[in-house]
């Protein structure tokens, strides 16, 4: 499998992952998914090997990135869970973090060191924002868990206007838009 075929499959993982609506891949789907990521990062860090000095530090650590993210994000589409959102945004911290330390290699002095400190608060304030954007997600899960569940006892409550089949049939049907058994 080429690059662009990779990018094909990385970019349509992508849009599946950060749509929210993300279905479930298959099995094979997912095997498949991680035998072209591994397809392409082996062609990546060939293309690495015709470079020299700190430019081929740079491209495999590019390549060891885009692997580590498109794992994550297949990982993402194949179980998806606030967890597996914030692991596709850590590798990518985690990754942009690495290569702007091996472009921080080129420079020297003040400027090296200056470069390297602004890598890593780029990188700390990316890891923020997943774990700050997990923390709001399940803060909305558990929002709209606790709204349903009160939604299902006023219905329950209205119930208890009825007799017999008439509170039966309710009940019953308020267990059946709630989610009860």
């Amino acid at each position: 499998m080429n690059a662009s075929s990779l990018h094909a499959l990385v970019f349509v993982a992508g849009l599946a992952f950060t749509s929210g609506a993300a279905a479930q891949m298959s099995k094979d789907q997912y095997e498949s998914g991680k035998k072209a990521i591994a397809a392409d990062y082996k062609a990546a860090t060939a293309n690495c090997a015709s470079r020299s000095g700190n430019a081929r530090d740079i491209c495999k650590a590019e390549a060891s990135g885009n692997e580590k993210v498109a794992k994550a994000k297949l990982e993402a589409q194949y179980k998806p869970s606030e967890q597996a959102t914030y692991d596709v945004r850590a590798a990518m911290a985690q990754a942009n973090y690495a290569v702007a330390k091996q472009i921080c290699d080129d420079k020297a002095g003040n400027v090296k060191d200056v470069c390297l400190k602004e890598a890593k608060a780029n990188e700390v304030t990316a890891m923020s924002d997943a774990k700050a954007s997990m923390k709001t997600a399940e803060a909305r899960n558990d929002a709209s868990s606790a709204r349903r569940e009160a939604e299902y006892a006023v219905a329950k409550e209205k119930c208890a206007t009825f007799a017999g089949d008439a509170k039966t049939n309710c009940l019953n049907d308020a267990k059946a838009r709630f989610g009860k058994s």
